[in-house]
C-alpha cells in the first residue's frame, strides 16, 4: 500500500442533472460534473457562469449608505475639500487606494492616501494618523479596505472635526463604528445581493457610484486586489476577475507594464496565477518590510521611468522578503518541534523576538502547510512587551469567531474564519495559547488533522481529452470556491516511472488503462518512486492541463497525491546490495524478519537491530502482528509453513524481499536414489569407509561434490544404516528398511531446494503470486 498525503474527498453529482447539463449547454459530461459540483444547479446558472459576457454587475446602491457617501463626496468634490484615503499596506488595500484615486482625480477632487507603517502604526485608522490628516486640512477621510474595527479612532475623528466614510469587507463586530457612512456588503441587515467582495471589489462599487457608469478602465485595478485577496471567485468577484484579466491584458498603466515586465510575464500568458504569484507577491512585499506608498505609487504612476525604478525597487524588496521568509520560517518550525509539538497542540502559537511582523502571515501559511494545525506566528517587542502577528486555519476552525471568544486579551484583531491579524500584550500569550486550545479541542478531532483535497470528479483515461480539457478552460479564473478542477484517476498501471529534475526530486511516469495512455508529472514527488511496485495499480489525484511542445499538443496530468490501495511487493532479491538497502531505502516504519540467527550475526553492523525480529520456529511466527506493517524477509525461512504462520494476524501492506542465503541448495549436485542406492553398494563392498582420507577421490571418482557424499552421509546415519566414528563409515548389519524421506536432513535438503525454487528463482509476478496464494492459506 502506499497512503496518501491527504484525505481525498471525492465530491458526487445528480446523473440527471449532468446530462441536463450536456444536452442543453452543449459541454462535456466532465465539465457539466465540474459546474455542479460549483453549485450550479440549474441550467441558468451554469450558463451565467460559462458565459462572463452575459452577467452584469449588481447597482451600487443597493449597498447601505451608499447614497449618502456619494452625497458627501460629491459636496467635497464641489466645494474643493481635501479628501484624504486612508488604505491599507497588503494588495487589496493598494488597489483599493488606487481604484479610489483614479476615480475621485478623474472627478477632479483634491485628493490623496495615507497606508499606514506596518510596523510603527500597525493595521487600520490609528489616531495619531488622523492627528496628521486633521493637521493637514483634510476634511473628509474615506478608508479603503479597512476601517470596520475602528470604533475608538472613529469617535476620535468626529473630536477632530472631520467626516469619516469607511468602506471594508472584513468581519463587523458586535459593535459597529459610528462613521459618517459604512459602506460594506455584509452589514446586519444589509440586502446587498453578494457579500463576499474584496476590499478593491467595495471600492470599485464605490467608484462606480461616484462616476455614474461602470468603470471597466479600474476593472484591471480591481482584479489585482480580488484575486490577491483569495475571496471567492464567484458572482460580482468572478466577473471583476474574468474581465479584469481582460483588461490587464490591454493595461495601458505605465506602472502595470513595468511591473509585469520585472515578473517575466508577458501580455499574452497573463491569467489568474500571474497576479496570486507574480504580481501580488511583490506589491505585498512593500508593505512588509517598508511604507507600502511606493506600491500605489507604482500603480498610479504615468512616468515610464519612475515606473521602471519604482519596478526594480519593488522586485528587489520580494526577493529580500523571500529571505526573511525562509529564515524565520526554520526558527518557527525549530520553535514548534522543540516546545509545542503538535501532537500535544491543536493550535501553534508561535512566537519570535524581532520577527519581521510583515511576513508573519506568510510564516503562518507555511507552518499550516507543514503541520497542518491553526496557526498564529507573533513578533514579540519585548520591551513595550506587544505582540504582532497573523493567524491562518485550517477546515473546521472558524478562526474569527474563536478569536472573538478572546477579545478581552485581544485589543486589536480582525480578519475572517481562515486568516486573521491581531496586536496583544505579550504577557497574554501563553493565555491565548491556553484558550484556543482548550476551544479547538472542542471542536476539532483526530481527522481534522488531515490536510483535505477536495476532488472534483473521478474520471478514465479515455476522457483526458484535449477537449475536456479546453473546455475546463471556460471555468477560469480559478480561486476561492472555484479551484482549479482536481480529477482522480483510480486503480491504473504505470508503464513507466523515473526520477526527473536536477536532484531527481520529482516524478515523471506514463499511466495506462483500457488503451488509452496517459504523461503524467508531479513536482516534489520523485520519492514515489521508491514506494511504487512495478505491478502496482495506483491513484492519482492532480490537475489536468495541455503540454505542447514542439509544436504538439497532448493531455497531461499534473499530480499532486498517489495512492495503492493493495498491498506491494518490492524486490531486492538479486544481486541485492544490502548495504544500500539499509541505507537509501529501509525507513523507521519498516520491521526485519529474519529466521536464522546466523544471517543476523552476519549482517548485524548494517542491520537497524531496534527493528530486527527473530523467528525460529512456528509458535513464534503465528504470534507476530504484522498487519498493515512494512516488513523486511531478510532469509529464508527452513519451509514454506513459517511464511504460512507469519501472516495468520493480517496481511502486511508492503514486503521487501531480500532473501539471503549462505547456501545455494537449489543449484547444489541433489543426489537421486541412484546415488544413494550405489553410495550403499559401494559401502557393503569395500566395508569401512575412511571419509577424511578418501572422501576427495570417490567425489572425483564419481563427479560429485564432497558435500554431496556428507549429505548422503548424514542421511544415511539419521535412518541408522551405517554409524560414523572419527570420520570412519560403516554399514549397520540387517539394519531395517527405511524410506529417506524419514531422513530430517533430506526432508530440510527437500524443502529448501522447494523454497528456493519459489521465492528466490522466481520473476517478479510469480513470486507476488507466491505470497498472495500464502495469505489465502494463512487466512484458511
Amino acid at each position: 500500500m502506499l497512503q496518501s498525503k491527504k484525505r481525498w474527498n471525492v465530491q458526487e453529482c445528480d446523473e440527471q442533472l449532468v446530462n441536463e447539463f450536456v444536452e442543453n449547454l452543449n459541454i462535456t459530461p466532465l465539465v457539466a460534473s465540474l459546474l455542479l459540483n460549483r453549485g450550479m444547479t440549474t441550467v441558468e446558472a451554469a450558463r451565467e457562469f460559462l458565459h462572463v459576457d452575459i452577467q452584469t454587475f449588481h447597482d451600487p446602491f443597493l449597498l447601505h449608505d451608499m447614497d449618502k457617501a456619494v452625497a458627501r463626496i460629491q459636496q467635497a468634490i464641489d466645494h474643493n475639500e481635501k479628501i484624504m484615503i486612508y488604505g491599507d499596506y497588503d494588495a487589496d488595500g493598494v488597489s483599493s487606494t488606487s481604484v479610489m484615486l483614479s476615480a475621485l482625480q478623474q472627478l477632479g477632487a483634491d485628493v490623496d492616501f495615507y497606508i499606514p507603517n506596518r510596523f510603527t502604526e500597525g493595521y487600520g485608522p490609528n489616531k495619531a494618523a488622523f492627528d496628521k490628516i486633521s493637521a493637514g486640512g483634510y476634511q473628509l477621510v474615506i478608508t479603503v479596505d479597512t476601517g470596520i474595527s475602528a470604533v475608538e479612532e472613529t469617535a476620535y475623528a468626529r473630536e477632530l472635526n472631520f467626516d469619516l466614510i469607511i468602506t471594508d469587507h472584513h468581519e463587523p463586530g458586535p459593535v459597529l463604528p459610528d462613521a459618517y457612512a459604512i459602506i460594506h456588503p455584509k452589514l446586519p441587515g444589509s440586502t446587498y445581493p453578494f457579500k463576499e467582495l474584496a476590499g478593491v471589489g467595495v471600492a470599485f462599487k464605490l467608484a462606480h457610484a461616484l462616476l455614474g457608469e461602470l468603470p471597466e478602465h479600474l476593472l484591471e485595478l480591481a482584479v489585482i486586489g480580488t484575486i490577491a485577496d483569495l475571496v471567492p471567485l464567484v458572482d460580482e468577484n468572478r466577473l471583476i476577475a474574468r474581465k479584469g484579466l481582460d483588461y490587464l491584458k490591454l493595461t495601458k498603466r505605465t506602472g502595470i507594464e513595468a511591473l509585469l515586465s520585472v515578473c517575466g510575464v508577458k501580455r499574452e500568458e497573463i491569467n489568474e496565477d500571474t497576479i496570486g504569484f507574480a504580481m501580488a507577491p511583490r506589491i505585498n512585499a512593500v508593505g512588509r518590510l517598508q511604507d507600502a506608498d511606493p506600491a500605489v505609487h507604482l500603480l498610479m504612476t504615468t512616468n515610464a521611468e519612475e515606473a521602471k525604478g519604482l519596478a526594480k525597487e519593488i522586485d528587489t524588496l520580494n526577493k529580500e522578503r523571500q529571505q526573511i521568509v525562509n529564515d524565520i520560517t526554520e526558527e518557527a518550525v525549530e520553535f514548534v518541534e522543540s516546545m509545542y509539538p503538535p501532537n500535544e497542540n491543536s493550535v501553534l502559537i508561535v512566537e519570535g523576538e524581532g520577527w519581521n511582523a510583515g511576513v508573519v502571515g506568510i510564516v503562518a501559511s507555511r507552518l499550516v502547510e507543514k503541520f497542518y494545525r491553526p496557526t498564529i506566528v507573533l513578533s514579540v517587542d519585548s520591551e513595550n512587551r506587544i505582540a504582532k502577528g497573523s493567524a491562518r486555519s485550517i477546515e473546521g476552525f472558524d478562526l474569527f469567531a474563536n478569536l472573538s471568544k478572546c477579545r478581552d486579551i485581544l485589543p486589536h484583531f480582525g480578519g475572517h474564519p481562515m486568516a486573521a491579524g491581531m496586536t496583544l500584550n505579550s504577557d497574554d500569550v501563553e493565555e491565548l495559547r491556553r484558550r484556543l486550545n482548550e476551544q479547538a479541542s472542542n471542536v476539532l478531532t483526530e481527522q481534522d488533522f488531515i490536510p483535505i483535497t477536495s476532488v472534483d470528479i473521478v474520471c478514465t483515461t479515455e476522457e483526458i481529452t484535449l477537449e475536456n480539457i479546453e473546455q475546463m478552460s471556460a471555468l477560469a479564473p480559478f480561486g476561492m470556491h472555484n479551484p482549479k478542477p482536481k480529477v482522480l484517476i483510480k486503480d491504473v498501471h504505470t508503464t513507466s516511472m523515473r526520477k526527473i529534475g536536477a536532484n531527481k526530486n520529482h516524478l515523471k511516469l506514463v499511466f495506462e488503462d483500457s488503451g488509452v495512455s496517459v504523461d503524467a508529472v508531479g513536482f516534489g514527488l520523485g520519492y514515489i518512486l521508491d514506494e511504487v511496485s512495478p505491478i502496482a495499480k495506483v491513484s492519482l489525484v492532480g490537475e489536468l492541463s495541455i503540454n505542447e511542445w514542439n509544436n504538439m499538443r497532448k493531455p497531461q496530468l499534473m499530480v499532486e497525491d498517489i495512492s495503492v490501495d493493495e498491498w506491494q511487493m518490492f524486490d531486492y532479491r538479486s544481486a541485492v546490495d544490502v548495504k544500500r538497502f539499509f541505507q537509501q531505502v529501509f525507513t523507521d516504519q519498516m520491521k526485519v524478519v529474519a529466521f536464522h540467527a546466523s544471517t543476523i550475526d552476519k549482517y548485524k553492523s548494517l542491520l537497524p537491530m531496534e527493528h530486527v525480529v527473530l523467528i525460529q520456529n512456528e509458535e513464534q511466527a503465528k504470534a507476530c502482528m504484522f498487519a498493515g506493517e512494512q516488513i523486511v524477509l531478510l532469509d529464508l525461512p527452513p519451509s514454506q509453513r513459517w511464511l504460512e504462520c507469519l501472516f495468520v494476524q493480517g496481511i502486511p501492506s508492503r514486503i521487501y524481499a531480500i532473501f539471503l542465503t549462505e547456501e545455494d541448495h537449489y543449484f547444489d549436485t541433489i543426489p537421486t536414489r541412484d546415488h544413494f542406492k550405489w553410495f550403499y553398494g559401494f559401502l557393503a563392498k569395500k566395508g569401512p569407509f575412511d571419509l577424511k582420507r578418501y572422501k576427495e577421490d570417490l567425489a572425483i571418482h564419481k563427479g560429485w561434490s564432497k558435500e554431496t557424499i556428507d549429505f548422503m552421509a548424514k542421511v544415511f546415519f539419521e535412518l541408522e544404516f551405517v554409524t560414523i566414528n572419527n570420520g570412519l563409515i560403516s554399514l549397520v548389519k540387517n539394519s531395517a528398511k527405511r524410506d529417506l524421506i524419514e531422513s530430517a536432513t533430506y526432508r530440510q535438503k527437500q524443502q529448501q531446494i522447494e523454497i528456493e525454487k519459489n521465492f528466490i528463482y522466481t520473476s517478479y509476478v510469480q513470486l507476488k503470486n507466491q505470497f498472495q496464494d500464502i495469505f489465502k492459506r494463512s487466512i484458511e
